[in-house]
């Protein structure tokens, strides 16, 4: 088993602790915070296992978490990436699980909408707020602060898309694994905490919704807009020509 643990230019003195008391964990130190993606693709691009776990800072594996996935993926050969269940401190169940974003409910997110308005369906869709975390099944994309991801996937589509500072990097990931016919799954018998954006707090929130909008953009540019009735896939320019 290999360990990276990539540093965004913390100043707390991580590295240092790494270094002194982890020994055998290969740590990565930048010197301005390069984002999700692209730190992660600095590991990624050295990893030589079989699986690759991207595993936020702000997260605790419960006990049997890794051998859950071993024995997972293992039995899921069609599965490129997993997803397990995400839990707060508390113990309750964290969503984690959503659908491939359309455009409406985005924008409604981007303006605070939700925060006026409650049950708004195409939201709500979104979301999937009737997801049955209990059950293991097929979706469409996994929450990145925990995802296991099969190798073959990343030889096959490359890696995370470095243009991604921060959100949507993990459902374009997902989209271009489905795309590539792999499932994604969701296994809740392996567990995880999640203690939820600990450092991303200290973002303005200025800067975090032109994250937001940067990123929802872009992804839209790449991934095409799907129509309010989920049934017609608007593609942009360059995917129209490759069909």
């Amino acid at each position: 088993m290999e360990i990276f643990v990539v540093d965004n230019a913390s100043a707390d003195g991580s590295v240092e602790m790494i270094k002194n008391e982890f020994s055998w964990v290969r740590p990565m130190s930048n010197e301005k915070n390069l984002g999700f993606a692209r730190a992660n693709n600095q590991a990624i691009k050295l990893a030589t296992g079989d699986y690759i776990l991207l595993l936020n800072p702000d997260t605790e594996l419960l006990p049997g978490a890794l051998g859950g996935c071993l024995e997972f993926m293992a039995s899921s050969k069609d599965c490129g990436i997993m997803g397990g269940q995400i839990l707060n401190p508390d113990g309750t169940i964290q969503p984690s699980v959503r659908k491939f974003p359309t455009f409406w409910p985005i924008f409604l997110l981007f303006l605070k909408i939700p925060k006026i308005f409650k049950n708004i369906k195409s939201i709500d869709n979104y979301l999937a707020v009737d997801f049955d975390y209990s059950q293991a099944q097929e979706v469409d994309q996994v929450m990145g602060a925990f995802m296991f991801i099969r190798k073959e996937v990343f030889a096959k589509i490359g890696q995370l898309d470095d243009d991604f500072f921060l959100w949507f990097e993990e459902v374009d990931f997902c989209r271009r694994c489905w795309r590539a016919g792999f499932k994604i799954l969701y296994n809740p018998r392996v567990k995880i905490i999640h203690y939820g954006g600990q450092s991303f707090n200290q973002q303005k929130i200025i800067s975090r919704q032109f994250l937001f909008f940067k990123s929802a953009w872009h992804y839209f540019r790449k991934n095409g807009f799907i129509d309010r009735d989920g049934d017609k896939i608007i593609l942009p320019p360059s995917l129209k020509q490759k069909k």
